[in-house]
């Protein structure tokens, strides 16, 4: 008699554009703030990628993680596949060999390529993590009115922000239905019944390529629909200029904010830039 075979455990699924429950002082910051900090931090990084500047992001998320109050529950699994990616990807540039060189008995193995691989694959972790934040603690409905905001300037120039607030906003509160839409029909394709066939070559191809037509025309077919509904409803709440015209604005805590995220990473910059001295990407 043979033992039943225990059931496969399905991998957590991403948790993205939809905020985990709290108000917390990081849910409290106005989604403005969160946008600015996330610019400038990735201006910070794309110009002085060091281990210092980098520690000190992930320092911040961290804490902004713990404040928020962040269940280890969201974070998605990592697939078996990628680890063996990140592995064949450091051994490949281990062989780039570098500064520094550790001699290991009669060798001499340079570390400044799998370094490099090491500092590249953290810095993004780190974006990674703190574009995540932002979508864990700031509700899709405050975006659109934020970037209105601080769009304000360019409409002297007679760019139509608030229609680009408004498509923004639209298409971030739609991407997590057209998930879970896609996700449905991904699990009903699954379920139905695999047809024995005998086709070899171009035959099988050209199954395959009508199975995918089919699939697609689904997905397109959903994606109409919620589209049509989505604008009903808009029109039912008094079209889409009321997404755009909520009053927003920033407050005591986000100037608090401000503050921290500024001597944080001004110090590793410094930091980066005198005592370290080894800033940025050589060149």
């Amino acid at each position: 008699m043979t033992a039943a075979a225990s059931p496969r455990k399905p991998r957590r699924q991403v948790v993205l554009l939809r905020p985990v429950p709290g108000r917390t002082v990081i849910h409290e910051l106005w989604a403005g703030s969160k946008l600015l900090i996330v610019a400038a931090i990735g201006v910070l990084l794309t110009f002085y990628p060091g281990w210092v500047p980098i520690g000190a992001v992930a320092l911040l998320v961290v804490a902004a993680a713990w404040l928020a109050h962040i269940p280890r529950g969201v974070l998605p699994g990592v697939p078996v596949w990628l680890w063996f990616l990140l592995f064949l990807g450091g051994l490949t540039a281990a062989f780039a060999g570098g500064d520094p060189v550790v001699g290991v008995g009669a060798l001499d193995l340079g570390l400044g390529g799998l370094l490099n691989f090491l500092r590249i694959t953290s810095l993004a972790i780190v974006l990674l993590g703190l574009g995540a934040m932002v979508s864990w603690t700031t509700n899709v409905a405050e975006v659109a009115p934020a970037v209105a905001k601080l769009g304000r300037p360019l409409r002297a120039l007679r760019i139509p922000v608030d229609d680009w607030a408004v498509t923004l906003a639209l298409a971030l509160r739609a991407f997590p239905m057209l998930f879970d839409e896609f996700a449905i029909l991904y699990a009903a394709r699954r379920l139905r019944p695999r047809e024995v066939s005998d086709e070899r070559g171009r035959a099988r191809l050209r199954q395959l390529a009508a199975e995918l037509v089919d699939l697609l025309a689904a997905a397109i077919t959903v994606a109409l629909r919620r589209a049509d509904e989505m604008g009903d409803a808009i029109t039912a709440r008094g079209g889409a200029g009321q997404i755009s015209a909520a009053p927003s604005g920033p407050k005591l805590r986000d100037w608090l904010a401000f503050a921290i995220v500024t001597v944080v990473c001004g110090a590793a910059l410094a930091l980066e830039l005198t005592i370290l001295g080894t800033s940025g990407i050589r060149r």
